[in-house]
């Protein structure tokens, strides 16, 4: 078997430690034989969605998503929309979990989104969300927890055909009084949690290599299990960090 993973706009949008999430997809994919494909598409570039099994969008300061948000929706809305109805896998964190929705409001500006999540999102003057944050999240198998970092000046607000990805059990999640965090529909999943957020969480990284790969091939694959034991002590640790929060 083979992953192809897209990322889109690497060079502009990694500013909270996104290579780690791509690297820690490949070597789980490499551990187990399981071939892995990088690709990514910049400015200007449009991609087929039939050519990727994981696209993944980044995170970037206010300055950057100016950059890439119109050249995001003139030449990526169409195949990303695509590949969401199609059942890709579509990972988006912070900064681009931000440019899912319809629009992100900065003052007078604003920033146009994809469209592909009913959210919108207003910078607000008040203090930044900062702080370790914990989730529960159930993506198939019953409800788990998701740990990471937040760090975001706009609160997002989901519209009534919003799924959120979980509730916030510590943190402050999309705008700090909803308790929701992040976005859900279908396999895309939108949310501020970073720090990288799947080297804390192996087990989302495991699902998301599931629902990938069960896109192409037709059913979800069996993966082998690998020894995880720095893993889980580093789950362990920002679930912790949460709770002192």
């Amino acid at each position: 078997m083979e992953l192809r993973l897209l990322a889109l706009y690497p060079e502009q949008m990694n500013i909270y430690a996104d290579r780690g999430n791509i690297l820690f997809l490949q070597r789980r994919c490499e551990w187990r034989g399981i071939d892995f494909d990088y690709a990514a598409s910049g400015p200007g570039e449009s991609f087929d969605s039939r050519d990727h099994d994981l696209i993944y969008v980044g995170g970037g300061q206010d300055r950057d998503q100016r950059i890439v948000a119109r050249d995001m929706v003139s030449t990526k809305r169409g195949p990303l929309a695509e590949a969401v109805e199609d059942g890709g896998v579509v990972l988006a964190v912070c900064g681009g979990y931000q440019l899912l929705g319809h629009s992100y409001q900065l003052g007078e500006e604003r920033i146009p989104g994809l469209g592909l999540a009913d959210l919108e999102t207003v910078r607000d003057p008040g203090p930044r969300l900062i702080g370790n944050v914990e989730i529960e999240v159930d993506l198939g198998g019953g409800p788990r927890e998701l740990a990471g970092f937040e760090n975001h000046g706009g609160r997002t607000h989901l519209g009534p055909d919003a799924e959120p990805l979980g509730r916030v059990t510590r943190g402050f999640g999309n705008n700090g009084k909803d308790g929701l965090e992040g976005v859900r529909r279908r396999n895309m999943i939108g949310t501020y949690l970073h720090g990288p957020l799947l080297p804390k969480n192996a087990w989302l990284a495991d699902r998301l290599i599931q629902l990938a790969l069960a896109r192409r091939h037709g059913s979800e694959p069996e993966l082998a299990p690998l020894d995880d034991s720095l893993e889980a002590a580093a789950h362990e640790s920002a679930r912790r960090a949460a709770r002192r929060g």
